[in-house]
Formats: C-alpha cells, sequence, structure tokens
C-alpha cells in the first residue's frame, strides 16, 4: 500500500511539457512506424503525452510504466477511453524489460507538479513537510533526511555541488548539519530552505529562482538515484526499439541533458534525430512555467548490420 492517499485524478492533473513539439516531430515519421505497434511511456506520470500519443495514432497501444501509485492512478483515470489499448506497470523504468519490441520509447524526466504539491512527499521547498523526497515510499530506501544524518560535512557538501551545481555548497552544508537537533534529526522542508536561504547574501534571495532550489534538487536526485536509473535507460532503451524506433527524453538540468547528448553521440545503435535540443516557445513558456528548463533530445534505432548479426 502506498504512503499516502491517492489523490482524485483532478488533484493530479497537469499540463505536459513541450507536447506539441513532440507530437510535430512523431507525425512526421513514416505511418508505417505507427501501425500495429506499441510505445512505452517510461515516466507515464498523468498521462498527458500518453494520451495525446493515443488519440494521434489509433493502431498504437501503449505500456506505461510508473513506480508512483497515485500518478498510476491518475493515468488510468485520463486514459479510460484508451484502456483497451493501455497497460499500466508499476515499476521504476531501470528495471523494466518489455516482451516485445516497439517502435517509441518516451522519457520526462521531470518531478511533476503534483508531487511538488503534496507537503508530505518531501519535494516542496515552499510547503512544509517531512524531508523524505522518494519517488516509491513503499520500496523503501533510505529518505532525504536519513542522507543528511548521514553523510558527514565534506560529503553533504560534495552531492550539493556535484547534483546541484551549487556554488555555497559548503557554507550550507555546515549550516545545515549545524541544524540537526540533539537526535540527529533534521526538521523539516521548511526549516531546510529557511537555512539554505541565510547562506545567500540578502540581494541574492529575492531572485527568480528560490535559493534552495539546487540544494533540494541535489537531495532529490542523490535520494533516488535518479542519474544512475537514466544511465540504466539509456543503455537499455535502444534494446526495446524495433529498427526506425524513436528515443525521446525530456530532461530539465544539465546533469541529465549532458547524458542524454553523450549517448545519443556514442551508442551505435543510434542516430541523432535532433542536432540540437528541441525547447518550449515563448508561448509555452510563459503558459506553463514549468516548461522553461525543459530540452527534448530524439534518436532513432538504426537498422543492424546484417553482416553483424551472422
Amino acid at each position: 500500500m502506498p504512503d499516502q492517499p491517492l489523490p482524485s485524478a483532478d488533484a493530479f492533473s497537469h499540463v505536459p511539457v513541450l507536447a506539441e513539439i513532440l507530437m510535430k516531430c512523431l507525425v512526421e515519421e513514416p505511418l508505417s512506424l505507427w501501425q500495429n505497434t506499441a510505445v512505452i511511456d517510461a515516466t507515464l506520470g498523468g498521462g498527458g503525452h500518453s494520451e495525446l500519443i493515443l488519440q494521434r495514432f489509433d493502431e498504437v497501444r501503449l505500456i506505461g510504466l510508473d513506480q508512483d501509485a497515485t500518478a498510476r492512478v491518475a493515468a488510468a483515470s485520463r486514459l479510460q477511453p484508451f484502456l483497451e489499448r493501455v497497460r499500466i506497470v508499476p515499476i521504476n523504468f531501470a528495471a523494466f524489460e518489455p516482451d516485445e519490441q516497439v517502435s517509441l520509447v518516451l522519457a520526462d524526466l521531470g518531478v511533476s507538479s503534483p508531487q511538488l504539491d503534496v507537503a508530505s512527499r518531501g519535494f516542496s521547498f515552499r510547503l512544509n513537510g517531512p524531508l523524505d523526497m522518494r519517488m516509491n515510499p513503499a520500496a523503501g530506501g533510505e529518505t532525504a533526511a536519513e542522507m543528511i544524518a548521514r553523510l558527514d560535512v565534506n560529503a553533504l557538501a560534495d552531492l550539493i555541488y556535484g547534483f546541484g551545481d551549487e556554488r555555497l555548497s559548503r557554507r550550507i552544508a555546515r549550516r545545515i548539519k549545524a541544524d540537526l537537533d540533539s537526535h540527529g534529526a533534521y526538521k523539516g522542508t521548511e526549516a531546510l530552505a529557511y537555512a539554505v536561504a541565510g547562506c545567500y547574501p540578502p540581494k541574492a534571495r529575492r531572485g527568480r529562482i528560490h535559493p534552495a532550489t539546487r540544494t533540494f534538487q541535489a537531495l532529490r536526485i542523490a535520494v533516488n538515484n535518479e542519474l544512475g536509473v537514466l544511465d540504466r535507460l539509456l543503455q537499455n532503451a535502444p534494446g526495446w526499439l524495433r529498427p526506425g524506433g524513436l528515443l525521446a527524453i525530456i530532461s530539465f538540468h544539465s546533469l541529465e541533458d549532458r547524458r542524454v547528448k553523450t549517448a545519443f553521440l556514442q551508442d551505435e545503435r543510434m542516430e541523432r534525430v535532433t542536432r540540437k535540443p528541441l525547447m518550449a516557445s515563448e508561448q509555452e513558456q510563459a503558459d506553463n512555467p514549468r516548461s522553461r528548463s525543459a530540452k527534448l533530445r530524439i534518436a532513432r534505432r538504426l537498422v543492424q548490420n546484417p553482416r553483424l548479426e551472422e
């Protein structure tokens, strides 16, 4: 059973980023790619991207993966008109193995707004809650609070710098460790955000980006091993694709985008469809601020050389 009550589909609804750009790329492919085939949405979330794909390609079956129970409930509701063509799997994409080759693997690596907006999940520095940050609390694992208590100051500073590109990481790590209570526990997300903001000069605390953004990002990435599971997806997903199939990944920070770019360049099974990342239009950025940092890269599975199969 999940740790939190399952919300309604409306509670999880959000606007999928780069949806128009993604669909434009997909419809430019030969129609044969979308006939009698399946696609994998590796980060199903609320089902926004999947809904558009199922609406546009009526011969496509969808395999939706998500480790978050609340997301799966919302996606099942949103995709109700297509459920005869949908299979939702409760799994992290790093542990998945398909039983058929597919025409598309899509991954949107962002944290959804509904996850950020549930205080008890611990992702938000704007809402007070326990320092959890686990994408799948039911699976156990170390929380952000437990990780902070376990790491020494230097290791915590290295983590914040490495995963958050935070230039004040040493100062922040010292402040965080100094604020632990007598039992080695941290008070919660609001206290952490306040402590991080206090490490910045007063003028720097009032920018468009909250001072705690990079620290919270770093802790979330570490708690969920996000870069490790992304590396595994980049290694495995080309093998899930039929020849000509597409791997489309939406990333939200440079650590992810750099890995995707490198994999698409170096994997001999793939060729790039997008030479540069596709980004949101000014209109989409105005309508959906979450899209401002989103980058879409697409690569195609090459037809294998027959001589390599002999």
